[in-house]
């Protein structure tokens, strides 16, 4: 079975990853405490790709890594490759994204994930990118979820992400879409 060190110190993000990725023969393992790898880039994708790099050549094993977020058009798409920096907590995160958006009537936003891996020596083998289009409810709604979800409004669902059961996340969240893209690529990767 084929290590594949995952660019996070959050084994939730392990599992979800390994739910993604089960069929696949690679045994997930977490990052080595250690080892940080400071999200400098400018785009999701290049923070993926960065983490994973540094990951790999640093545990000499393959690795995983994805950077998401929120982009809220009427705010030119911030928080962006900042959202978790956004506030100390979840709810502040929120509280300060309704006061910036305001009452402005364009509450478009879209969750973005990008997922690299990368080859022991570095070199990235593969990446996607998901998208999940939605709104900015005025307040939060649902006692699911985490980060910005009770207030991500997909109207398809006529839910917000806080308020969606898990599967149903799964199957339309930006993660999981990434995922969908990505998982077609690792067949035919050579480990």
């Amino acid at each position: 079975m084929t290590i594949l060190v995952v660019a996070t110190g959050n084994p939730g993000k392990v599992r979800e990853m390994q739910s993604y990725l089960a069929d696949f023969g690679w045994e997930l393992q977490l990052k080595p405490p250690e080892l940080d790898v400071e999200e400098t880039e400018e785009t999701f994708m290049s923070n993926a790709r960065l983490k994973a790099t540094e990951v790999a050549k640093a545990t000499g094993e393959w690795a995983i890594a994805d950077d998401s977020g929120l982009e809220v058009r009427a705010l030119g798409g911030v928080p962006g490759v900042h959202s978790a920096r956004y506030g100390t907590t979840d709810a502040n995160r929120i509280e300060r994204l309704l006061r910036e958006l305001g009452d402005n009537s364009n509450r478009q936003a879209q969750f973005v994930c990008a997922v690299a891996i990368a080859r022991p020596d570095g070199s990235i083998a593969l990446q996607a990118e998901g998208t999940c289009p939605g709104e900015i409810l005025k307040a939060p709604r649902g006692s699911g979820g985490f980060g910005y979800d009770p207030i991500f409004y997909v109207e398809s669902e006529d839910m917000t992400f806080a308020e969606m059961p898990p599967e149903t996340k799964k199957r339309l969240s930006h993660r999981g879409r990434a995922f969908q893209a990505l998982l077609p690529q690792l067949k035919n990767l050579e480990t």
